[in-house]
C-alpha cells in the first residue's frame, strides 16, 4: 500500500478493535492514515495525529458517506452485530452485518472503476459458517452449512468477496476466528463467549456455571495470535495473497486454533489454582453446546500455515497450563 495510505477500521472501539487499533499504530508507517468508526465511542484517545473517528451506526448512510468522503486504500472491517443478539433481532442482525457490509463493499468497487485504489478489505469472518452438526473433521475444503443467522451474514460476505476478487474490483481477505481468548465480561450477544468466561471467573475466585458439558470441544485463540494474524493479512503483498487463494479463488481462511475439551481447559485452571475447578459446575444447554461445544479435534489449518499465520499449539508445545498461564496474566481483579 502507498507510504500515505488511508486505513478504516469499523468496529473500532470493540475488544479486538480496540487492541488492533494500539497494535497498528506501534507498527504501521506513522505516514498511514486511520479511520476509526464504531456505534459507541469507547476510547477515542488518537493512535496516531492522523487518526480521526468517525462515531455512528455503521448501518447509516451518513457515517458510511463519511468513510468515503476521501480515497480509501484499505477497510479493516471488525464490526457486527454478534450470534446471541442476531438470532433475537435478525432484522437489525441483517441491517448491520449484512446490508451495512454490502454497501461499504459497493463503495469500494465503485472507487476502483472510476479510477482510484484497488480497495484491500480485510474482515474477521467466523467458523459460524460452519452449522450444526458440525463435522467429525474440519479443513480448508469442508463445505459451510450456516445454522445460525449471524455465520449465514459472514458466508455471504465471503461469497462477495470470493465474486469480487474474481472481477477484479477488491482485494478482498476474510480470516475466520474461533474463541478469541480472554474477552471482557461485557454483555455484547457472543454466544461463545462461555469459553472466556470459563477461564476468568474461577481464576477470579467466582462460582461459575458452565452452559456446556465437561466433554464439550471447544477451539480457543488468544487475543494477542489474533491481532498478529490480523496484522499478517493486512500486510501481505497482492500477489502472494492471489498466488495461496487457489483455483477455488476462496478469500476465507481458517484461522490456527487451539482444539480443547472443557475437561482439559478445568486440567489446566487446577494446574493456577487448585481451587478454580470446585468453583465450575455444569448446566448444559443441548442447542448451545451443539453450536459451540462441539467442534472436532481433527483439524488442518493447512492453508494458514502456509501463509505463516502462527499456531499456538506450536507456540506453546502442546502445553495447555502454558497458554492458559499466559491468559490468567491478563485477568484484572475489580
Amino acid at each position: 500500500m502507498p507510504h500515505n495510505a488511508r486505513v478504516v477500521i469499523t468496529g473500532a472501539a470493540g475488544y479486538v478493535g480496540q487492541a488492533l487499533v494500539q497494535a497498528l499504530a506501534q507498527s504501521a508507517p506513522p505516514t498511514w492514515q486511520w479511520v476509526l468508526t464504531d456505534a459507541h465511542p469507547g476510547d477515542q484517545t488518537p493512535a496516531s495525529p492522523n487518526t480521526r473517528w468517525v462515531i455512528g451506526d455503521l448501518s447509516e448512510m451518513s457515517v458510511r458517506d463519511a468513510l468515503f468522503d476521501q480515497p480509501v486504500h484499505a477497510v479493516v472491517h471488525l464490526a457486527g452485530l454478534m450470534s446471541g443478539r442476531t438470532e433475537q433481532d435478525v432484522v437489525l442482525g441483517e441491517r448491520i452485518n449484512l446490508h451495512a457490509a454490502l454497501d461499504l463493499l459497493a463503495r469500494c468497487r465503485a472507487q476502483f472503476r472510476q479510477g482510484g485504489p484497488l480497495v484491500r478489505w480485510l474482515m474477521t469472518s467466523s467458523i459460524a459458517v460452519y452449522g450444526t452438526p458440525l463435522p467429525a473433521r474440519i479443513d480448508d475444503d469442508t463445505p459451510q452449512r450456516p445454522s445460525l443467522s449471524y455465520g449465514t451474514h459472514k458466508r455471504m460476505l465471503e461469497l462477495m468477496l470470493d465474486d469480487m476478487n474474481r472481477r477484479g474490483d477488491l482485494d478482498g481477505r476474510a480470516v475466520r476466528l474461533s474463541g478469541v481468548v480472554l474477552r471482557p465480561a461485557l454483555p455484547n450477544g457472543a454466544l461463545s463467549g462461555f469459553n472466556s468466561d470459563l477461564i476468568r471467573e474461577p481464576l477470579l475466585g467466582k462460582d461459575y456455571v458452565c452452559p456446556v458439558s465437561p466433554d464439550a470441544r471447544l477451539w480457543l485463540l488468544s487475543l494477542p495470535t489474533a491481532l498478529s494474524h490480523l496484522m499478517c493479512l493486512l500486510s501481505m503483498d497482492l500477489a502472494i495473497w492471489r498466488q495461496s487463494m487457489g483455483p477455488a479463488h476462496s478469500c476465507a481462511l481458517n484461522a490456527p486454533a487451539w482444539p480443547v475439551s472443557v475437561r482439559q481447559v478445568i486440567q489446566a485452571l487446577a494446574q493456577i489454582d487448585p481451587q478454580a475447578p470446585q468453583r465450575v459446575r455444569f448446566a448444559p444447554q443441548p442447542e448451545l453446546q451443539a453450536q459451540f461445544g462441539a467442534w472436532p479435534q481433527d483439524v488442518s489449518f493447512e492453508h494458514a500455515r502456509r501463509l505463516g499465520l502462527e499456531d499456538e499449539r506450536q507456540t506453546f508445545n502442546e502445553d495447555l497450563t502454558a497458554f492458559v498461564r499466559q491468559l490468567a496474566l491478563t485477568i484484572t481483579r475489580s
